[in-house]
């Protein structure tokens, strides 16, 4: 069953949130994790780089069905240490009828970095 919505924000507010289009350049198991996860290395092209990021995605996805995929990610949270792991954004998704995380991605081949508006 779906939350309820959050509290209103303004656009504003909206704006000060960066979501930006990369793609997994590196994906692989995080057997540190509490909950089973993956690593990933993100590339969102120049002017922001590759970021690192700890994804819980492992019920959809494996490493080799990752790498080469555009997804959609937080970029200006304050990096987060997970155990050994420091994760420098949020990659995006949301959950199925089981509660397991699906990606959210673009649906058509849109530049690194794009900003969602």
């Amino acid at each position: 069953m779906p939350a309820e919505a959050a509290a209103p924000v303004t656009f504003d507010d909206f704006l000060k949130v960066d979501i930006r289009v990369g793609e997994i350049v590196e994906a692989m198991p995080f057997p540190e994790a509490r909950k089973a996860a993956f690593k990933l290395v993100i590339d969102f092209g120049p002017g922001i780089g590759r970021k690192r990021s700890s994804a819980q995605i492992t019920r959809h996805y494996s490493p080799e069905t990752l790498v080469g995929r555009r997804v959609m990610a937080v970029i200006n949270f304050p990096p987060r240490q997970i155990g050994p792991f420091m994760s420098e954004v949020l990659t995006l998704g949301v959950p199925d009828a089981e509660g397991e995380v699906v990606l959210l991605v673009p649906e058509r081949d849109v530049p690194l970095g794009g900003r969602l508006f």
